[in-house]
């Protein structure tokens, strides 16, 4: 990889994730959307990687794939994100492991893992996989608020909410 000139989706951010993980997008494949960070987001990426993915990589052993990495100002707003959205900076990522339950993971992540937020999405009580776990990280480790919230019928609750 040249560091973070010319990319292409195969370039490794860490060891088990790649650009074209943290860029992946069916909407932007769908309707041909260039999800392709600038060059100067990269290195926003690969700390994802390094501080949020491989941590819970390394701790359940179980291969996974980011729901949602970067997303192109474009991309976002095709989707209905939110304008003050962190994916846009490459400062968040959604995440899901098949085998465990989402609320687990967010105590997990909450417990182990420093972060800017932490919001369980969209998570039903009594069925383990619903919903995603979202991270975002800023930057500059003082800047992180240690957010935790739950998201769910439209609204934002303070903490994890089985």
């Amino acid at each position: 990889m040249s560091r973070w000139g010319i990319m292409n989706r195969n370039d490794q951010l860490s060891e088990h994730f790649t650009l074209g993980e943290l860029i992946r997008s069916e909407t932007a494949e769908r309707k041909e959307i260039d999800n392709m960070p600038p060059a100067e987001l990269i290195p926003k990426l690969k700390r994802l990687c390094d501080e949020i993915l491989e941590p819970v990589r390394n701790h359940y052993s179980i291969p996974f794939r980011p729901n949602s990495g970067y997303r192109s100002p474009i991309l976002n707003r095709e989707i209905g994100g939110s304008l003050k959205s962190q994916h846009c900076h490459a400062e968040a990522v959604d995440i899901e492991i098949a085998s465990i339950s989402n609320y687990d993971l967010a105590v997990w992540v909450k417990d182990n893992l420093s972060f800017d937020q932490l919001i369980l999405e969209n998570y039903r009580p009594g069925v383990p996989n619903s919903g995603w776990v979202h991270v975002s990280l800023k930057e500059e480790q003082d800047d992180n608020r240690l957010a935790v919230l739950t998201y769910s019928n439209r609204r934002y609750e303070a903490g994890l909410i089985a």
